[in-house]
């Protein structure tokens, strides 16, 4: 993997977070690259939209406002569902072996509460119907929009029972992606990702009551 790749895989991660300042020494240091190559990588991030640059200030893993993060989400339902119904087209019985035992491995992690093993799994099975759809420029958008959008994912994979009603949703996915049905799978997808925006809703507003208490209580102060 490129040094471009490294980088991205840290914020995808979530091992360098949104705002969290890029200083070219330390990652020059860190990689063992030289300088000129740790700027040409921050600058190929930073047209992906995964860093921006600061006056002054350097570079920085760009933090993405709710707002823009919602935007992502409905891209991704066109692209993925798009994705989705070509891989149910293209599948061969091997492919429709290795997501169905993709689809068990999920559903324990689930039912034994391994969050970590959830999360890698769901990334794998997203992943692997992109490939299978064999539709490269939808990958190449997909992933540039996952990686802008990984604060607000980091945030819903925490929120209680998210898990259980996504595993569902995938089992979806998998279950009308190997029976080879286009249509069914695009909608399986695009119910997925409503859900996934819907939940985004709903952690914003959480998270808005949780702050409102305190905020009349300073205003009253």
């Amino acid at each position: 993997m490129d040094l471009a790749g490294q980088i991205r895989e840290m914020i995808l991660n979530g091992e360098l977070v949104p705002n969290q300042r890029l200083v070219e020494a330390d990652l020059s240091e860190t990689f063992g690259a030289s300088r000129p190559a740790v700027r040409e990588a921050l600058r190929e991030l930073t047209g992906e939209g995964l860093v921006e640059r600061v006056a002054n200030r350097g570079a920085r893993v760009r933090a993405i406002s709710f707002d823009e993060a919602i935007e992502i989400a409905e891209a991704r339902r066109a692209l993925e569902s798009l994705c989705a119904g070509k891989a149910a087209e293209a599948i061969t019985d091997a492919e429709i072996a290795e997501l169905q035992a993709l689809g068990t491995v999920m559903r324990t992690a689930v039912d034994d509460g391994d969050r970590e093993l959830y999360a890698a799994k769901n990334r794998e099975l997203h992943d692997r119907v992109h490939e299978i759809s064999g539709q490269r420029t939808a990958l190449t958008l997909i992933r540039r929009l996952r990686g802008q959008n990984v604060r607000q994912q980091f945030r819903l994979a925490q929120k209680p029972g998210r898990a259980d009603v996504s595993v569902v949703e995938h089992l979806a996915i998998i279950e009308t992606i190997c029976r080879r049905d286009r249509e069914a799978a695009e909608q399986a997808m695009a119910a997925h990702l409503d859900s996934v925006i819907s939940a985004m809703h709903a952690v914003r507003a959480e998270a808005e009551a949780q702050h409102a208490p305190r905020a009349q209580l300073e205003a009253a102060s």
